[in-house]
């Protein structure tokens, strides 16, 4: 396989969001609400991952779904009997929040069908992205739009080529919850060459603590590759699986990049961390963050004093 320069200039403009899961980890609140509709203060996180995507210069987002997914359709779509209750109370604040959602980007859907892995909702994406270079954002992780880490990504993609994966450092002892990197130094003091990936390692077998994070620009030729992958961890067919063969295989010529992020994330598929990033955002908001903080000190030094 050789890869195609000319795509792998290509302005990139389309997102994938994998969001066919089935939110286990929150249940019963997920019984009948998709976990990518569960507010984050008073937004879904969907939202905050697609505004994401269309801050990075994302503006067609394709959206793997599967059954009693629904509710994200309808999100993304007008409500004209809201918008015009609102509009005869004269609410235009909160008809410009509903509306907010509506204009966002040319959002598409598909379903995965079978759930065999985040490698195969990607798979999925392959009709809709042709052989142009694409972003994938996992909605579990949310970035916090200060740090424009998909943006950083979306450059670097450019500059190297290949695909370029979100890579942080975090604690040795958790490097086994996620996918981990070997990297060797570029001449961008953000940006790694990407030489090994292995699917949550034991700690000791760890190469790195460099952990892979949600968010992925993509060379097309990772397509091919995940056609031949076969299921691999929890019998599911993995990207990681994928992308390490694109590091490690000369011959497809589609190299591997990290990009080390430092900034701010927060995990809203884990229900502790899930919570604190309420409570942080909501504390950064004009409208709440004074009560909040408030509200916060007297909560600890109450629970310090017993």
């Amino acid at each position: 396989m050789v890869l195609n320069m000319d795509s792998s200039r290509t302005r990139i403009t389309k997102a994938v969001i994998p969001a066919a899961g089935l939110g286990t980890r929150f249940l019963p609140a997920t019984k009948a609400t998709p976990k990518e509709m569960l507010p984050v203060v008073d937004k879904p996180a969907i939202q905050y991952v697609v505004e994401e995507a269309v801050s990075a210069g994302l503006t067609d987002v394709l959206m793997i779904t599967g059954r009693n997914k629904r509710p994200l359709e309808d999100h993304f779509d007008r409500n004209h009997e809201l918008e015009e209750a609102l509009r005869k109370k004269g609410d235009e604040a909160r008809l410009a929040k509903v509306a907010e959602s509506n204009d966002l980007a040319n959002i598409h859907y598909v379903r995965q069908g079978d759930p065999r892995g985040l490698g195969h909702a990607v798979l999925c994406a392959a009709e809709h992205v042709g052989d142009q270079p694409f972003a994938v954002l996992l909605g579990d992780d949310l970035i916090d739009p200060r740090d424009p880490l998909l943006a950083r990504m979306v450059r670097a993609q450019a500059d190297h080529g290949g695909s370029v994966i979100a890579l942080m450092e975090v604690d040795p002892e958790q490097i086994h919850l996620y996918g981990c990197a070997a990297v060797e130094t570029t001449a961008d003091s953000d940006v790694v060459r990407v030489t090994n990936l292995v699917e949550k390692p034991a700690t000791a077998d760890a190469p790195s603590n460099y952990a892979v994070i949600g968010r992925y620009v993509l060379d097309p030729a990772v397509f091919d590759v995940l056609r031949t992958t076969e299921p691999g961890r929890g019998n599911e067919i993995q990207l990681t699986d994928a992308l390490q063969r694109l590091a490690t295989d000369e011959a497809l010529d589609s190299p591997v990049y990290g990009v080390v992020f430092k900034g701010r994330r927060y995990d809203t598929g884990d229900r502790g961390d899930y919570l604190r990033a309420i409570v942080r955002l909501a504390c950064e908001r004009e409208d709440l963050g004074a009560d909040m903080r408030a509200w916060l000190r007297k909560y600890v030094a109450e629970e310090m004093a017993d």
